[in-house]
């Protein structure tokens, strides 16, 4: 395990794998159980992913992008929003309730709240909603992964709906990004691009 500020400026995207690397399903699992703390509007982690190994699978996610690093990664991350989190927020709170962390009358009235919330603001923020947590879920993934030995790169090149046809996705989820993991073949790692300074992307008040 590496410290944050390590994992932080040691991540980078890397756009091509070692072929052959594999990744255990308790090193996935692993990932994903720290991965649950992400934090989400109201808690109601909107964050779902489809992890592709098998060539398969690789291969749909090959013909929806065109990308070769799918084909070598050890797997792809497919991140997807769900538009209807907001529907699972009595189930949610259901532990909270019985702990005794939430009374009834808190339980009732904060869970119809945020489901009127929702309902009221539509599709589109409900959509707006999916995408914004799903990807804050998705930027802690990389950091963990890093902090476990492992290279990522986010993916928006792709075409969701043949994603989406490919892979059967249900409707309520929608494709955020893909996320390719391996082990990078550092011969082919780019020198980190130009960053900003601090000045120029942030005013402090």
């Amino acid at each position: 395990m590496g410290n944050l500020q390590t994992v932080i400026k040691e991540r980078r995207s890397a756009m091509k794998f070692k072929e052959g690397a594999v990744i255990s399903k308790e090193e996935l699992e692993k990932m994903f159980s720290l991965n649950k703390y992400a934090p989400s509007a109201f808690n109601l982690q909107h964050a779902n992913y489809m992890v592709l190994q098998s060539p398969e699978d690789k291969q749909k996610a090959y013909e929806a992008s065109g990308q070769y690093k799918t084909l070598t990664a050890s797997a792809v991350i497919i991140v997807l929003g769900d538009t209807k989190a907001y529907q699972q927020v009595k189930r949610l709170y259901e532990g909270m309730l019985a702990l005794g962390m939430m009374t009834q009358t808190e339980y009732d009235l904060e869970t119809s709240s945020v489901i009127e919330m929702y309902e009221t603001r539509g599709p589109s923020f409900q959509r707006d909603e999916a995408i914004r947590n799903a990807s804050l879920s998705a930027m802690q993934l990389m950091l963990i992964a890093k902090d476990m030995g492992w290279d990522t790169c986010p993916m928006i090149g792709y075409d969701d709906q043949q994603l989406v046809s490919l892979l059967r996705i249900p409707e309520d989820l929608i494709p955020v990004m893909m996320i390719t993991l391996g082990k990078a073949d550092e011969e082919n790692l780019r020198p980190r691009g130009y960053r900003k300074p601090v000045d120029e992307f942030v005013s402090i008040y």
